[in-house]
């Protein structure tokens, strides 16, 4: 895997950190995006690679025009891309009657448009670039299918991005494009910390719930990237083993 070229959106904190410290270990190159410099630049002195082979670039996936700008970074900086991370993400919740417009807005702008965006660049590279091909990996969730209370905005943006995923995998196919998801079930991040204080449930109590090391994540990812391009993972759920999914509700 030394000297692939590897994006992770949301690079800054939680998930999209230790992905990138994952891939770092392995010799990839990367490129950081995130909303703020300064804490890509963090997440670049963790993953243990050299300055020349990290480039930080702060986006904001919503903005059409700063995901082309992270692109046209990307192919001037390093000329080629071999892996997406498309990890970009927020969670509002509410109840539906109670839901605003602009958090709707703000969650299907972030998780539905902003991975598309990230994605549809991500594929014109790949498709254009010599050798063709690459690995998009979006990050989804087990409430695409299985929702927590009150998710109702975090849950349609995230059953969406399964459909970009499986459009993704059959239109990639003639440009050796592999997609993938991966659905992450309570991980340690401080985004999700307060499940393991007392996540509502299904019958309307509020229970704790158990968690699992985030490092698992970037395992996770380094593995679905192990994979010739002849091979994919397109669904891949990595849970807290004893946590509700299993017969939730």
């Amino acid at each position: 895997m030394s000297g692939k070229i590897a994006l992770v959106t949301g690079a800054g904190s939680g998930i999209g950190r230790t992905v990138a410290i994952a891939l770092g270990e392995k010799g990839y190159k990367l490129v950081l995006a995130g909303r703020t410099l300064d804490s890509l630049n963090i997440t670049a002195g963790l993953t243990g690679a050299t300055h020349e082979d990290v480039l930080c670039v702060v986006t904001d996936v919503t903005d059409k025009d700063s995901v082309d700008n992270l692109y046209r970074e990307i192919d001037s900086y390093f000329g080629r891309l071999d892996l997406l991370f498309n990890n970009a993400g927020i969670g509002i919740g509410a109840p539906i009657e109670e839901l605003a417009a602009e958090d709707w807005l703000a969650v299907v702008n972030t998780n539905l448009n902003g991975a598309f965006f990230c994605l549809q660049g991500a594929y014109r590279m790949m498709k254009e670039q010599e050798p063709q091909g690459g690995r998009i990996i979006n990050n989804g969730s087990i409430s695409a299918d299985r929702p927590r209370p009150n998710s109702i905005a975090y849950t349609a943006s995230k059953h969406a991005v399964s459909g970009l995923t499986k459009t993704t995998s059959l239109d990639g196919r003639k440009y050796n494009i592999a997609c993938g998801q991966i659905d992450i079930g309570n991980a340690q991040t401080e985004l999700g910390s307060h499940v393991s204080q007392g996540a509502p449930q299904a019958d309307g109590t509020i229970r704790t719930e158990p968690m699992m090391d985030v490092k698992h994540v970037g395992d996770a990812i380094v593995y679905m990237d192990s994979l010739p391009l002849e091979a994919n993972v397109l669904f891949m759920t990595v849970m807290a083993n004893a946590m509700p999914y299993i017969g939730r509700g």
